[in-house]
């Protein structure tokens, strides 16, 4: 007890971190309070990236689905567990294979180990994903996640929180927050920032579940530049591309496409915009984006799914692929220390990350409350 009368303080919330990847929801958690005392992944190549920020003492290398890699009783008493599961076969730009796939399938690796926990369960759970989890086998596979925490105790809210909102990046990402308790001042399902309409649309045709809604202030958008996160390198760089491949580049361009790249030249000081080759019709294209935003990042595992820097202005035109510092930046992490990998393997761990500030808003204002008995009314000391 301190001297007057009221209880010490907790340490800091504990936070198990499952498909932990780089580790920049550690970043985002860490920021809000929490401390990450479990990790797992099964890519070495991201282990070492997460190894070269944070020490490795609790990060457990290897398949989750796997029992004798991870258990239940492995795992130390923790206050939120989180789960950025692999997005592979939910994404629109996979095979949507769903929860059956060999990667997404993964999920039901974590949800047995939580089972394994039994009433150590964490009182909360976070869950990462891309929206077209909400999509996938026609909205079986997210109705079988909730489902599967319904089941463990957990009553779960649907949020989509968009980097957009935190830095100059294009990546809206579905988040499933699971509570052990009610809240005890729920909201409606209307349609928010935070909650598209579709939720309201999925949890009305779903009365099975078990769900509730989080009052929460939507997050205040700041204005980002994209110029913030690109490196201006010198236009003798190697890096830029040589004359036949930017060829290549202007010839693909459709006439809107082409538009807008004479627009960036015709300034009078140097811009950045970013570009994504799509194919159209059967044909390869490159196309520019005119918001002043990134794409959204992916991981860098064949060329149409790497990103490329626009420069251009007083006349002249630069292209090259964007760096991983430029991702790291345009992760919110630009602090990150990616320096023992190679170029790609830096690009695949970050693009297949989340965006720090976006996790850190959801910690803070959502995930601490939950643990402190702020929303639910669970009694509970106060954390340090």
């Amino acid at each position: 007890m301190r001297a007057n009368g009221s209880p010490e303080p907790f340490p800091r919330p504990r936070v198990a971190e499952f498909f932990a990847g780089i580790g920049l929801v550690r970043k985002g958690v860490e920021a809000a309070g929490f401390v990450v005392v479990f990790a797992n992944d099964i890519e070495p190549v991201k282990r070492q990236l997460y190894g070269e920020n944070f020490p490795l003492d609790d990060f457990r290398l290897g398949d989750v689905t796997d029992p004798s890699v991870v258990t239940g009783d492995a795992i130390p008493d923790i206050e939120a567990a989180t789960a950025s599961f692999p997005c592979t076969d939910l994404s629109l730009a996979g095979n949507r294979a769903g929860l059956v796939g060999s990667q997404s399938g993964a999920f039901w690796g974590f949800i047995r180990v939580l089972t394994e926990m039994g009433s150590r369960r964490p009182m909360t759970v976070m869950l990462e994903n891309v929206p077209s989890l909400a999509t996938s086998h026609g909205g079986r596979d997210l109705a079988a996640v909730l489902s599967a925490l319904n089941g463990l105790g957990y009553i779960c809210d649907i949020l989509v929180l968009d980097a957009r909102w935190f830095v100059p990046q294009s990546r809206p990402r579905m988040f499933i927050v699971g509570s052990q308790d009610r809240l005890t001042a729920p909201s409606f399902w209307g349609a928010s920032a935070i909650r598209p309409s579709w939720v309201e649309r999925f949890v009305l045709t779903h009365p099975e579940l078990d769900l509730q809604a989080a009052a929460l202030r939507p997050p205040i958008p700041k204005h980002h530049d994209l110029a913030s996160c690109i490196a201006p390198l010198p236009a003798d760089d190697r890096r830029w591309w040589d004359e036949t491949r930017l060829k290549n580049f202007v010839g693909s361009l459709s006439v809107l496409q082409s538009e807008r790249l004479k627009q960036l030249q015709s300034a009078d000081s140097p811009r950045w915009a970013t570009a994504y080759r799509r194919t159209r019709a059967g044909v390869a294209t490159w196309e520019i984006r005119s918001d002043n935003l990134s794409g959204c990042l992916r991981t860098a595992r064949g060329g149409s799914s790497k990103q490329a820097v626009v420069e251009a202005g007083e006349g002249a035109v630069r292209v090259r692929w964007m760096t991983s510092r430029e991702y790291a930046a345009l992760q919110g992490a630009p602090d990150l220390v990616i320096e023992s990998v190679s170029e790609n393997q830096a690009l695949f761990g970050l693009g297949d990350a989340v965006c720090v500030p976006a996790v850190e808003w959801l910690a803070r204002e959502y995930l601490r409350p939950l643990v402190e008995g702020r929303l639910t009314g669970r009694t509970a000391l106060a954390y340090a």
